[in-house]
């Protein structure tokens, strides 16, 4: 059936044509996520009949999204604890006559925001999309006061819908990762008011002033004994190069204040490096949690947690750079909701590749890849056909050569660049070797 079908199995958009149509158009977008929308589609009636999908005034991007977001809890459902991202990334559209975009960072700019929550597990492999919010801001008044509702709202919701899944997930723990942009004391307000019914895990913005005058929250966690020490190796990133880490580790339970002024406690974390290079600014980190972290161990397994936070900025940036969703010329945000909620279930597709090929090198590739689609990248590299499907690490690998990745002893496994400039090319080998088969009976 293949995995565009299985994904969006369960789609319901009150028209079988329309349903049709949704997974063609996945199947599309997947097979090119850098195309434009005529490019990625076969011919003028294709690319017509793509466009009239998403002008359907009838249909909310919700509802194609609902699919992929009951497969993502069935995926869930068989970790012990899976990390439930959020964070919020502006979409660029300067420039565009779209109708109902609103102003960005600056108000000039035009474009809107979207605010996913992304799940992934402790190994970082992408379970996929459970929730998502996009929105444009209106422009500012004489005032300079901005109307609508508070976008702080939306992390708050983000806790309260994992909160409602970690109900229908009783055997799977569900924390709630945020970024410092989540530091809101409402939210965990509301944590503590649902009981916690997800943990959550939130990068420090503020340094409170703690009850009975007792100091400020950072301030007297400094001054705790440390739990010990932790090394890791910090990934590069552009701008900066990738280093060994050697954190110093300290926690310290504090009280915040409930809605009622009553008192409840958690977790202060704080991770700083020892001893950084020279000229380098050292890596901190600094966490609330209502986890307990009374020894190295638990604190070890909380930073972890959050150091998959990243994972999120991957989403990101296949969303952005491999499915150039801001060069989508469509005339009406509405429009754009409709292909973005497409192109989330492909940049997720992308980036579960790219992880699943790392945490499970040996699983048989045809679980995950067509048998033309793995056949075409071995006939094109000039490799001879195996008699048996290869390992998936092997056809990533293979792949992701088309893509710029050279395989080198020091070049480590492939990104998500590379994975996906090859796939694009080799869907292309691969509709070719159907093309053969079809009029020659050939493979």
């Amino acid at each position: 059936m293949g995995w565009v079908a299985e994904e969006l199995s369960g789609i319901d958009l009150g028209d079988q044509r329309l349903n049709a149509r949704s997974i063609k158009l996945l199947r599309r977008l997947s097979e090119k996520p850098s195309a434009s929308i005529p490019a990625a589609c076969g011919g003028w009636a294709e690319t017509v009949a793509a466009y009239r999908f998403l002008s359907q005034e009838a249909l909310e991007w919700q509802d194609i999204l609902q699919p992929h977001m009951a497969c993502t809890q069935t995926r869930m459902q068989s970790h012990p604890v899976v990390l439930c991202l959020q964070d919020t990334t502006e979409l660029d559209f300067n420039g565009r006559s779209a109708d109902g975009l609103g102003p960005l960072s600056y108000e000039a700019q035009r474009g809107m925001y979207l605010h996913p929550t992304f799940a992934v597990t402790p190994e970082r492999l992408p379970l996929g999309v459970i929730d998502a919010w996009m929105w444009a801001r209106e422009a500012k008044d004489e005032q300079g006061e901005r109307p609508g509702i508070s976008e702080s709202v939306r992390w708050i919701e983000g806790y309260e819908r994992i909160a409602e899944r970690a109900q229908e997930l009783p055997d799977t723990r569900l924390v709630y990762v945020a970024d410092r942009e989540g530091d809101i004391l409402a939210l965990m307000q509301r944590a503590h008011a649902l009981n916690h019914s997800a943990d959550w895990l939130i990068r420090a913005k503020h340094n409170r002033k703690l009850p009975d005058d007792s100091g400020k929250c950072w301030d007297r966690v400094a001054e705790t004994e440390v739990l010990g020490e932790l090394q890791f190796y910090l990934p590069p990133r552009p701008g900066r190069k990738g280093r060994p880490i050697v954190q110093q580790i300290r926690a310290l339970r504090v009280s915040l204040p409930t809605a009622n002024k009553e008192m409840f406690e958690v977790t202060a974390l704080q991770a700083t490096e020892v001893d950084p290079p020279t000229g380098e600014k050292p890596v901190e980190w600094r966490l609330l949690t209502n986890r307990e972290a009374p020894a190295l161990a638990e604190a070890a397994t909380l930073i972890d947690w959050y150091r998959c936070r990243w994972e999120i900025e991957i989403f990101f940036n296949i969303l952005k750079n491999g499915c150039q969703v801001e060069a989508l010329q469509l005339a009406a945000m509405p429009r754009i909701e409709l292909a973005l909620s497409l192109f989330m279930i492909v940049a997720w597709r992308i980036g579960f590749l790219m992880r699943l090929g790392r945490s499970c090198p040996d699983m048989d590739c045809e679980i995950v890849f067509d048998r033309e689609e793995w056949q075409a990248a071995w006939l094109v590299a000039r490799k001879p056909l195996p008699p048996a499907p290869p390992k998936l690490n092997e056809a990533i690998r293979v792949i992701a050569s088309f893509g710029g990745f050279l395989g080198r002893k020091g070049d480590g496994e492939p990104g998500v660049k590379s994975l996906w400039q090859g796939l694009q090319r080799v869907m292309d080998f691969a509709m070719g070797i159907r093309a053969v088969r079809e009029t020659q009976g050939y493979v």
